[in-house]
Order: structure tokens, then sequence, then C-alpha cells
């Protein structure tokens, strides 16, 4: 493949070089004549008798100046017409127009090296785009999310300063504090962890323990929440030892489980399984609920960025973002499907990860 670049793009210099090459040649012809007419006309043979060739030597370098300079201007327009367009499509893309896209049009744009370079071109300027949207979704929830609480505690506190309250509003008001600054350390703690995980390149503290025993663990932590919507938790799964990085992947259940208990409805159920995929391992965790619809499945696990649009539910959007960045340090992939009754997220780790499965 590198032999066929190299081959494709000595050919387009080939063809600039050609066209220099005849554009020398032209100003040189052009020359010929102008000393063929002279000759003609008689002009060079009295110049000769006359011993004074400074007019024919004169009327040569004018000619060739002015000659070369035209057809530098006309000819030179072929190869300069695509250089001037990567220019400017550059400087519309440094002035902040990301939806920049370049085209030569013509013969040219057929070229394999012309192609790869505005393939290349037009990537890049679709990721800028996309990078633009991210940075813009971002500012938007995280002032949103991190106002919401703010608010909440300076009304509240304001209220208790008041005074003239009884014990029991004042008891009433002070738990709200207490929840919104939860809830707001809560949001801090997962953008700092996720800033953690995007940082780090290389999996490391790595080692074998029971996953089977690390999710009953995640379970009994989340037991006050989903006790208080009265959900029915399903196990379905053998004991495991992977090797992994145990801190980590905690990090995954309980916002998989979080996620799950925060969109069941009341009385609804939570399943949770493990079992072997393609040598590997799968873990799942489903919930009944609303249906995720299709056109936000493929941006659910971008920072910042919730199913919920009102934002009526209590969270960053960084947990997914969070369980994707882990799976894929450990190797791994992270999925979704939603239907109108159950929403499954699974997890799956490469064989390198499962070093021992046994009985219940």
């Amino acid at each position: 493949m590198k032999r066929e670049e190299r081959k494709h793009r000595l050919g387009l210099t080939l063809l600039f070089s050609g066209i220099m090459f005849a554009e020398t040649l032209l100003t040189l012809l052009a020359v010929g004549v102008i000393v063929f007419i002279t000759e003609k006309l008689g002009l060079l043979t009295k110049w000769q008798e006359s011993q004074n060739l400074f007019p024919f030597f004169l009327l040569i370098a004018l000619f060739s100046l002015i000659g070369g300079t035209v057809l530098t201007i006309f000819v030179g327009k072929f190869p300069l017409k695509p250089v001037n367009k990567i220019i400017n499509a550059m400087n519309r893309l440094a002035s902040g127009d990301f939806r920049t896209r370049l085209d030569f049009g013509g013969p040219l744009s057929k070229h394999p090296t012309v192609r790869e370079f505005t393939e290349s071109f037009n990537t890049m300027a679709s990721e800028l785009e996309n990078t633009e949207l991210l940075r813009s979704d971002f500012i938007n929830n995280f002032s949103h999310e991190f106002k919401t609480p703010i608010v909440s505690i300076a009304g509240f506190a304001n209220l208790l300063r008041l005074g003239n309250l009884s014990e029991e509003e004042k008891k009433e008001y002070l738990d709200i504090i207490a929840v919104e600054s939860k809830r707001l350390s809560d949001m801090a703690t997962n953008v700092l962890n996720l800033t953690k995980v995007e940082n780090q390149k290389i999996l490391t503290d790595v080692k074998s323990y029971n996953l089977s025993e690390q999710l009953r663990n995640c379970i009994l932590l989340l037991e006050d929440k989903w006790e208080k919507k009265n959900l029915e938790i399903e196990i379905d799964f053998d004991e495991y030892i992977i090797s992994a990085n145990e801190e980590l992947l905690m990090q995954v259940w309980l916002n998989l489980l979080d996620n799950a208990i925060k969109f069941s409805h009341e009385n609804g159920t939570i399943g949770v399984m493990i079992y072997a995929d393609d040598g590997g391992i799968a873990v799942s965790v489903s919930n009944t609920g609303n249906k995720i619809p299709d056109q936000q499945l493929s941006r659910i696990f971008r920072k910042f960025y919730q199913a919920d649009e009102s934002h009526a539910s209590e969270g960053s959007g960084v947990g997914l973002a969070i369980v994707k960045r882990i799976a894929e340090l450990h190797g791994g992939v992270v999925s979704v499907s939603s239907t109108d009754d159950i929403t499954v997220f699974t997890v799956k780790l490469p064989q390198n990860n499962l070093t021992a499965e046994f009985g219940r």
C-alpha cells in the first residue's frame, strides 16, 4: 500500500513539474519567435552592421520578461488553483467555520493522492466540528447540572438565615442542603474520575479477584436507593475470577447499577448477569423502564450527554462516559440495547481478563 502511495505522489509531482517545464519551454519558444521575426524584418542584420546589438538584447530581455510573466499568469493558474483552495479552506477553518469542506472538482479530484488529501482534510474538519459541538454541549450541560444544586443550597440557606422557622422546617431544609451538597460532591467526583481515566493510557494495578463478589457488594452499597423504589433485584451468575483493575471496574458496576435504578419504574426489576462470551466475559445490567429513543443510543456514552434532555433526573451525564473509557482501558467494549420493556447495558471484556470460573 505504501509503495502504491509513493507511486501516486511521484506521479503528481511529475505532473506539476511537467507544467512548470512546459511554461519554461513556451517562454523560450516565444523568445525564438521574436528572434525569427527580428531576422525576417532585417533588424538583426542592421544592428550587426552598426555593431550595436544593445537594442537587440534589450528587446529580447523585454519580450522575455513580458512573455514569461503572461505565460506564468495563465499557465501557473492550474498548479496554483488547488493550492489557493487549500489555503482558503484552512483560513476558514482557522476562523471557526468548521463546516468547511474541500472539493477540487474536475479530473484532478480523481487522482489517488489528491483524493487521499481531500478525504483527510474533510475528516479533520468533521472532527473539529464534532469537537466544537461537544464543547458547546459540555458548557451548557456542565453549567446547568452544577448550577441547580448550588441554587438550591443557597435558597434554603437564606431561608434558615431569616429565622422564624419551626424545628421541623429547619430539619427539612438542612436535610435538603445535605442532599444537594452530596449531589454536588458526587458530580465533582465523577468529573475528576472521568478526567483521570481519559488521561490514563496504560492499565495499572491489575490483579486477580472475585468479580461475582464485587457485583454483590455493589448491589448492597446501593440498597437504600433500590429499596426506596421497591425494585426487585434478579442476579444470575456463577463465581468468576478475573484479572483487572478492581477499583476501576467497581466504578463501572456502580455507575451502571445507579443508572438502572434511576431510570427504573417504581416496583420494577433490575437484572445482573455474568456469562462467558467468545472466550471472554460479559456483564449485563438491565432495568425495566422507558425505551431510550434510537437516535439517542449512539450519543449516550458522550460526556455530559443525558437521554433525559429535560434534566428532570439527577446526574451529571458523565457516568456512562466513565464506563466506556474504563472498558476500553481493559480492552473491552460497552453496548446498549433498549426496547419498550427493558434496557440492557453490556460490558464485554476480552479473554485475558477471565482467569477462572467455578460453580455457585
